[in-house]
């Protein structure tokens, strides 16, 4: 083999070189708990109404049918891909990796793996290692590369994460995988406006755009189409243009990162989960009646404050639709407080425009705090105050909740968050079924859990959690 002369051809090298082996029986557990995750959240968005707009555009296209749609149907690989990610990012209830500079959720590029490794045959265990270089890829460029201060959007990064994992999956040597990084890398530069004011449907579907660019250059890649070599370091390539100077030695890194990524417990971004926890603690106390609060205060760090509490990236009062909800740490604390739980049966039209949490919302209060700030992204530091109209004052604080990486869902835990999400649409027998090849894929083909996840329901059943 050449020597590896750029950036993005020791990149591939990474990729090209990765086994199942180099990964840690801890890495390889929690790897496999994040598929079930995000499988369990794509079930769980099946009937989301841009969800089934999309589908409807993917049976109007057709497409060579190379790859299984989740409910059932076939289409090309970059197609599926597209449709696996918008299903597994809609809720946003996936998981993330919080970096000072950055926030990303690695589950993003299921979509593009598994499309990838179904296209072309592939084993579970190559899925596995492709899945894991994606995260290892995603992670280590937002810690050395982020690009949100500059306007950019953290799918930026995610297009060389995408694209070498598809081609990994693909089974591409290192020159291809090269050549497919570069393509996407170069070619899908986003704006951060994504995330920032009035959020539209594109919030919950930009990465999927990002999966199915990433599949489609694979293939270009896997047919001698050829990428800018310098696309990282060359002269107005990657560094010079979006993220500055950074460096990473490839050659020296592993596929742990996994482990430091992070499963939300509510359904909510990522920055509000150890606020919500608080909440939840709060509203427990015999003190505490929901319709008696005067004013609630929650001090938090800068980057909480930024993306959903109000701060740079716009006012998050004004809340109508799913997507401003979800990214509104007022409406999502008073929901909370309403109901005691943010799961998606609160993100309805009705529930979001709601008299009791449009009103509350109204009363909360939302601060940086620089002590706080401080402990981020080692810990998500929430301190909540709640007062009283008749001056009882109910306080709780968090550092973290359970899932954050430094306390860590076991299987067992996944399991039950990916069968209350899946019940409405799949069976007791499926879901053992879809958990078993999960937790045993290395011994199973891709196709295997393509199959079924074909046949998971499009519509709604009702949960048999009990059946």
């Amino acid at each position: 083999m050449t020597e590896a002369r750029t950036e993005v051809q020791r990149l591939a090298g990474f990729a090209a070189q990765a086994k199942l082996e180099d990964l840690s029986p801890e890495a390889l557990e929690q790897l496999k708990i994040r598929v079930l995750d995000t499988v369990g959240v794509a079930i769980g968005a099946l009937d989301a109404p841009p969800i089934v707009a999309i589908r409807s555009l993917i049976d109007e296209l057709g497409g060579k049918p190379a790859c299984t749609l989740v409910g059932g149907g076939r289409t090309s690989p970059e197609l599926a891909a597209f449709f696996t990610s918008a299903l597994s990012r809609y809720l946003d209830f996936m998981d993330a990796y919080i970096a000072p500079g950055e926030t990303n959720h690695p589950s993003d590029n299921l979509g593009a793996v598994l499309a990838a490794a179904e296209s072309a045959g592939a084993s579970g265990a190559e899925l596995l290692v492709a899945l894991a270089v994606a995260y290892q890829v995603h992670t280590r460029l937002s810690d050395v590369a982020p690009v949100r201060a500059r306007g950019f959007d953290h799918t930026t990064q995610g297009n060389f994460a995408a694209a070498v994992a598809a081609a990994r999956a693909m089974g591409l040597p290192q020159a291809q995988i090269a050549n497919a990084a570069a393509i996407a890398g170069t070619a899908n530069v986003a704006l951060r406006v994504t995330r920032t004011g009035v959020l539209s449907n594109w919030k919950g579907l930009a990465y999927a755009h990002v999966s199915k660019e990433a599949v489609f250059a694979a293939h270009l890649a896997a047919h001698g189409i050829t990428g800018p070599e310098a696309v990282f370091e060359g002269n107005k390539g990657f560094k010079e243009t979006v993220s500055g100077p950074f460096t990473i030695d490839w050659q020296a890194e592993d596929l742990e990162r996994v482990r430091q990524t992070i499963v939300k417990k509510h359904n909510a971004e990522i920055h509000s989960q150890s606020a919500l926890d608080a909440a939840q603690e709060i509203r427990a106390s015999n003190a505490f009646h929901v319709e008696a609060i005067d004013r609630v205060r929650l001090r938090t760090f800068q980057v909480a404050y930024s993306i959903i509490g109000g701060g740079e990236e716009g006012d998050k009062r004004s809340v109508q639709t799913k997507e401003d909800a979800d990214h509104s740490l007022p409406w999502m604390l008073a929901v909370v407080l309403l109901d005691g739980k943010l799961t998606p049966a609160q993100y309805t039209a009705a529930r979001i425009s709601a008299h009791d949490v449009q009103a509350l919302m109204q009363r909360i209060t939302i601060t940086p705090d620089a002590a706080l700030s401080a402990q981020f992204p080692q810990h998500m530091p929430a301190e909540l105050e709640i007062v009283l109209r008749d001056g009882t004052t109910l306080q709780a604080s968090r550092k973290a909740y359970r899932g954050f990486y430094t306390d860590p869902l076991d299987w067992g835990e996944a399991r039950t968050k990916f069968d209350e999400l899946a019940a409405p649409f799949a069976d007791q027998a499926l879901r053992d079924e879809l958990a078993e090849i999960i937790h045993h894929l290395e011994r199973h083909r891709s196709v295997d859990l393509t199959a079924a996840l074909a046949r998971v329901s499009r519509t709604r059943k009702g949960a048999d959690l009990h059946s």
